[in-house]
């Protein structure tokens, strides 16, 4: 078979055209991508909270079933009320609660459902009741931002364009979205932070405290890997993170309010 003939009317593509070429073909794909995460992240604030909560309905039981009642939890609870006083109403009309769990780990998080989730081995590293405020108040900022759907509505979007473009990936892609799931859990947490410091001033008039639990935390990194580490950023970058905040926003430091006696060192 001959070679294609092209006439000067209609010579042969250059190179320098089909990079091109291309280069808009790409840059269409990247600005598509770009467009419909921007869609999956606003369409997160139109879900109802009630679907929140069906989620929480799915994880809480279990740890409803490890929180048993008791003074430690009745007086997590009313701290939490009194933060809830600072919140827009849109927030301080749900029901916040917080599950005490009597086990050594060190770490808090929040569930779906509104509930918190503090373990024993957290509050026994705690030394005033400003940084316990701080860590509850950096939960109530998930919800705040709805960081719970933002975090499936991530995965969802990571998974369907992967396998739009690579289908059959398989285990790249559970591992790729298991990357950027992590990665948006250090943005998530930064903005829980400033939300926490936020409510921490409104609370107090100053935000003494704000970084004690982080330094404390930081002197055990160096040791074994403890819970709280495998959910939260480094506690030195938070650290300084949260110092820039306090000078930029001209917060003062002030004296610590001590722990109520039924918080104190529990065995």
């Amino acid at each position: 078979m001959s070679e294609p003939e092209f006439s000067s009317r209609n010579p042969p593509p250059s190179n320098r055209q089909l990079l091109i070429l291309l280069a808009i073909f790409g840059g269409f794909i990247i600005a598509s991508i770009a467009a419909l995460w921007f869609l999956f992240e606003q369409l997160v604030w139109f879900v109802p909270p009630q679907f929140e909560q069906q989620l929480g309905r799915l994880v809480v039981p279990a740890f409803e079933r490890q929180a048993k009642p008791s003074p430690t939890q009745t007086t997590l609870n009313q701290l939490l009320d009194g933060l809830e006083t600072h919140l827009d109403s849109e927030l301080e009309n749900r029901d916040y609660r917080v599950l005490y769990i009597p086990d050594s780990t060190i770490n808090a998080y929040a569930l779906p459902g509104d509930r918190i989730v503090i373990f024993k081995g957290l509050l026994n590293q705690v030394e005033s009741e400003n940084e316990l405020m701080m860590i509850l108040g950096h939960e109530l900022g998930h919800f705040a931002h709805r960081d719970h759907l933002r975090g499936i509505s991530r995965s969802l979007f990571i998974q369907t364009v992967l396998s739009l473009f690579f289908p059959n990936i398989g285990s790249l892609e559970t591992a790729t979205v298991a990357l950027s799931n992590a990665q948006f859990s250090q943005s998530q947490e930064r903005q829980a932070d400033e939300f926490g410091l936020t409510l921490l001033q409104e609370n107090y008039g100053h935000v003494a405290g704000a970084t004690d639990f982080f330094e404390r935390i930081k002197a055990l990194e160096k040791g074994d890997t403890i819970a709280f580490l495998r959910t939260h950023p480094p506690s030195e970058a938070r650290i300084k993170r949260l110092e820039k905040l306090i000078q930029k926003r001209g917060y003062e430091l002030d004296t610590r309010s001590p722990l109520p006696p039924s918080l104190k060192k529990i065995d």
